[in-house]
């Protein structure tokens, strides 16, 4: 499996307390032009498991490389032009909706813990360090799933980066060396912690 490119984002594994519920966002989405009563929404598509942030303005968008981010996306409704409810793991770029019908879900608990692939071989010796995503903005909508992955020559143990290598995923066909390695990871720097520049 470690051998094999297949990057899923930020996929939420276990919170310590044994609950890592999704929190729904009402009108989570910035509307960047209104017509009426129906806007047209955040021009960027939004991928289940790709990570996340808080603008100024309190909508959620895409967290990218170096940025404080609050968690993973993990789908939305909405109400379209024509009254339908639409239900999706990922916010099309530039999708009309109805004013006030938009939900988001996002995970942003600050103790989750996820997993994340390598986009490079990495040993157990970097375990605890800090690296940044890479290829942020990577996925299809096709399937509405990301392909973000850790960064591996991000790595720091001098400062503080996104993540941090809290663990090895115990999958078969897991292992450190390996070309691709399945981690677990916590986010470093979480918007939700009082010392992180919250946007």
């Amino acid at each position: 499996m470690s051998a094999t490119n297949a990057p899923f984002g930020l996929r939420p594994a276990f919170h310590p307390s044994g609950l890592d519920r999704a929190q729904a966002l009402a009108n989570g989405i910035l509307a960047v032009s209104t017509s009426g009563i129906n806007n047209v929404g955040y021009g960027t598509n939004i991928l289940k498991n790709q990570a996340v942030k808080y603008n100024a303005a309190g909508y959620i968008e895409v967290a990218t490389a170096g940025d404080a981010f609050v968690g993973a996306f993990s789908g939305c409704e909405w109400t379209d032009t024509t009254g339908r409810r639409r239900i999706s793991n990922y916010w099309p770029a530039s999708e009309s909706f109805q004013t006030g019908s938009v939900v988001v879900y996002f995970y942003n608990d600050p103790l989750i813990v996820y997993e994340i692939q390598s986009d490079a071989t990495i040993a157990q010796t970097l375990l605890n360090a800090q690296f940044d995503l890479s290829n942020a903005s990577a996925g299809s909508s096709v399937t509405g799933l990301s392909q973000a992955t850790l960064g591996v020559s991000t790595a720091t143990t001098s400062a503080v980066a996104q993540l941090r290598v809290v663990d090895l995923a115990p999958y078969p066909d897991n292992a450190w060396g390996d070309t691709y390695v399945i981690l677990r990871v916590t986010i470093s720097e979480h918007q939700n912690v009082a010392n992180i520049n919250a946007y």
